[in-house]
């Protein structure tokens, strides 16, 4: 049996350490001991005492870096920034005053928000780039000058920094689309685009990369849902207080309503009248006539009973319809422009011609006239020696 403070006999155990103070060196019989286990280790590894011991050098190497990488991430949180590209913490609570600040900032600017979907709610999102945009116009600077709250922003990486105020807050998330047909380990979804708004979800990491989508969290100044909310409970109010309404009020009231009723009710009646007149015709003059064409089409309320009537039309004919009307006005457009550059052409041609006439006066001697002949021998030759003359008619487009 070992005595205390004398190294264990017998074959050592796997993993068993051996324990050394400070300066202290290992007895021979130690150091025998801990070859055998390292030995015994690799041999249970598959592997060769120099392959195993290289393996506990890498191994030693990969820790101490991870130690160097935890220190100086520390010291660069300690200095009050984080650097591009690394992972923000979030830190619970309520949101600092210079996120609260930079917030405020951001939501006044044209960040070209988007409407998305984020648990279940709808939100606004941007582009990380339109923020960084927006921290490096005079705008931010005369912002700064008037609010000390808001951070300095000297390059990218100060801008990065002062943007990520706000996930570290809850002010701003990063999110990514949700991707219905993929599921746990694998992505299947479809590459088209698919028309509609975005169902996003919250990312792990919150970066500031350009191409990164955030997620407003603040809603900034709420005095216009409080406006809302306190008309909306007079209107209540109103409502529920109408039977002590004054007698005046209450019939005009009534007579309001009784018009809104009629005008309701004329609406129906002149959809059911088209319909009728629509199915006549459809039989006695194909392919029918409707009244009021754009009635039920998204337009506005005059362009709705506009033009009163108009011969029915499939969706193919319509397609095809508005094909060649784009296409007739798009050629008009290409004539005008063509006769805009004819015409300026023509003008620089007869400035010409006037000017030329001068100058071979100028320069040339003059010859005698010639004889007179009848009067029934120059007039066609007068009528030949005239200039043509090119009539042209240009259609003008209606203005539809």
């Amino acid at each position: 049996m070992a005595q205390p403070g004398q190294p264990p006999r017998g074959p050592p155990q796997p993993g068993m350490p051996f324990q050394l103070q400070p300066g202290q060196q290992p007895t021979p019989e130690q150091i025998r001991m801990i070859q055998q286990q390292i030995a015994a280790e690799a041999q249970k590894a598959g592997l060769t005492v120099q392959q195993y011991v290289e393996r506990m050098k890498e191994q030693q190497l990969r820790m101490q870096q991870m130690q160097m990488q935890q220190q100086q991430q520390q010291q660069r949180m300690q200095q009050g920034g984080a650097q591009p590209g690394q992972q923000v913490p979030i830190a619970p609570g309520p949101p600092k005053p210079e996120a609260l600040a930079m917030a405020a900032f951001l939501r006044g600017q044209d960040l070209k928000l988007r409407t998305c979907i984020f648990q279940e709610k709808r939100k606004d999102m941007f582009k990380v780039k339109r923020a960084i945009r927006a921290l490096h116009t005079p705008a931010y600077e005369k912002a700064r000058r008037k609010n000390h709250l808001l951070p300095e922003v000297k390059d990218r990486v100060t801008a990065e920094n002062a943007f990520k105020l706000l996930p570290m807050s809850l002010l701003a998330l990063r999110v990514s689309k949700v991707d219905p047909h993929a599921h746990d380990g694998h992505n299947h979804g479809k590459k088209k685009r698919i028309k509609g708004l975005w169902t996003v979800k919250v990312e792990p990491q919150q970066e500031a990369g350009d191409e990164f989508h955030y997620v407003w969290l603040y809603e900034g100044s709420q005095w216009k849902n409080k406006l809302y909310a306190g008309g909306a409970l007079a209107l209540i109010l109103a409502v529920v207080f109408f039977p002590v309404w004054p007698y005046h009020l209450r019939l005009g009231v009534w007579y309001l309503s009784m018009g809104m009723l009629g005008l309701l009710g004329l609406f129906f009646g002149m959809a059911i009248v088209r319909l009728i007149l629509f199915l006549i015709t459809m039989f006695a003059a194909p392919p029918g006539l409707w009244l009021f064409p754009n009635l039920f089409e998204d337009v506005g309320f005059f362009d709705s009973f506009k033009p009163a009537w108009a011969w029915h039309e499939d969706e193919k004919a319509a397609k095809i319809r508005k094909k060649a009307e784009r296409e007739r006005k798009k050629a008009k457009r290409a004539e005008k422009a063509a006769g805009g550059k004819k015409e300026g052409s023509e003008k620089g041609g007869s400035l010409q011609a006037v000017s030329s006439p001068t100058d071979q006066g100028a320069t040339q001697p003059q010859q005698p006239p010639p004889p007179a002949q009848p009067q029934a021998q120059t007039a066609p030759a007068q009528i030949s020696s005239l200039p043509p003359r090119n009539a042209r008619v240009e259609e003008v487009e209606d203005d539809e």
